[in-house]
């Protein structure tokens, strides 16, 4: 039987990082993972080059960038181990990055520079590497630690991390296994749901803009009632199925099934002045005066929508220029569901915080430890969930070589 001090479950972000800070610190580190490629998730994120970490992160206020049950629960990690430590560790290692919007690092190059540089994080802690290995059972001995069933044999470990993540993108070997065992050890689990997802509509009611599929424009979206409300400046992208985009990735996180949401068009600019004013100055379509506002494309769209709209500026009613001005700038509706598991970014929801600690990671379960995807906490698209497995990764693996005993 393999005896070592940590077992890990999970060699993705979270994974990987919190092996190699353990196995430096001096513990016996076996890291495991039953898909067949390491770190599918970094390899694909940020368009290929990994959006590491975000520059804009204020560990003191989680709850500006961090959803959850608990934001809060982040505070602690997150300031134990910030974006400017990771950066360090990129910059250690050679890899060239640079700053794209709103404080999101990437890579120069590939996503590969940072599973390399984790992988050689982890070489140097001498962690041993099972993969492909799936785990198929786990058993607590009071005062004897874990016993573990892979595919490679029984192991022994004094303590198990789990950093399986959660369901997003099924297609790179995402599991429910975290949610699994920690409900087989009376855990609580926080309902995961798609987050950082495209929202989609009814067929017959996104009919009118099906047409507008690739276009992508800046906007302004919202979701929620006065102090829940919740908005963003970013770009949308209309979809054959519904709306995508940063914007409305973003958005998802917060939005709720059956709520509406809320988009202005043309954020910045007010439409009706504008409208009215080329009306006593323009004999140009009402839809050509639009388009010199929004892409021309929403504006046929638009003005197809109404009689009253498609006729020369200078001949429409102040009332129908204020009717258009108005449904552009704050158009509601009401998505029907999201693309699902199979194009969200990450899971929301996950192993319950407030069985967990914020300080370790260990769980009310003795030496059983979850981290990043895996727990309800939940960041923002550009960088932040990247950053908390990096945090998560780091604080777990202090704790664990603080709580050391021998394997």
């Amino acid at each position: 039987m393999h005896s070592c001090d940590v077992l890990i479950v999970g060699a993705g972000a979270a994974g990987l990082f919190c092996a190699g800070v353990a196995g430096q610190l001096g513990l016996k580190v076996l890291l495991v993972d039953h898909a067949a490629k390491v770190a599918e998730k970094i390899r694909i994120s940020g368009g290929g080059r990994c959006n590491f970490t975000n520059r804009d992160l204020d560990p003191r206020a989680p709850h500006k960038h961090f959803l959850g049950e608990n934001p809060q629960f982040c505070r602690s990690a997150l300031s134990r181990y910030t974006a400017a430590d990771f950066t360090a560790l990129v910059q250690r290692h050679g890899i060239a990055f640079h700053e794209k919007h709103k404080g999101q690092l990437f890579g120069d190059r590939s996503s590969d520079d940072f599973i390399r540089m984790l992988l050689t994080e982890c070489a140097a802690g001498g962690v041993t590497h099972w993969q492909p290995c799936a785990v198929h059972g786990v058993r607590h001995h009071p005062d004897a630690g874990y016993e573990v069933d892979t595919d490679r044999g029984p192991v022994h470990a004094t303590r198990v991390v789990v950093a399986t993540g959660g369901l997003s993108i099924p297609q790179i070997g995402a599991s429910d296994f975290a949610w699994r065992l920690a409900r087989q050890f009376g855990l609580r689990v926080v309902e995961p749901r798609p987050a950082l997802v495209p929202l989609t509509f009814d067929g017959s009611h996104w009919a009118p803009y099906a047409q507008l599929a690739g276009l992508a424009l800046p906007v302004r979206i919202a979701t929620g009632l006065k102090k829940q409300r919740v908005a963003f400046d970013e770009d949308l992208l209309f979809t054959h199925r519904g709306l995508s985009g940063p914007a409305v990735l973003q958005i998802s996180s917060y939005w709720q099934p059956g709520t509406p949401v809320r988009l202005d068009l043309a954020p910045g600019r007010d439409l009706g002045a504008a409208l009215l004013t080329a009306k006593l100055q323009s004999r140009r379509l009402l839809v050509n005066e639009l388009a010199g506002h929004v892409p021309a494309r929403l504006a046929e769209a638009w003005v197809g929508q109404d009689p009253s709209w498609q006729r020369p500026v200078n001949e429409s009613s102040d009332k129908a220029l204020a009717a258009l001005a108005a449904r552009l700038s704050d158009w509601e509706l009401c998505p029907t569901g999201t693309e699902g598991w199979r194009k969200a970014e990450v899971t929301a929801g996950g192993v319950d915080t407030r069985d967990l600690s914020s300080q370790t990671f260990e769980s009310r379960q003795p030496g059983l430890h979850f981290i990043g995807e895996a727990v309800d906490v939940t960041g923002w698209l550009g960088g932040y969930n990247f950053q908390w497995a990096w945090s998560s990764g780091f604080a777990c693996a202090q704790a664990l070589a603080q709580a050391r005993t021998p394997a």
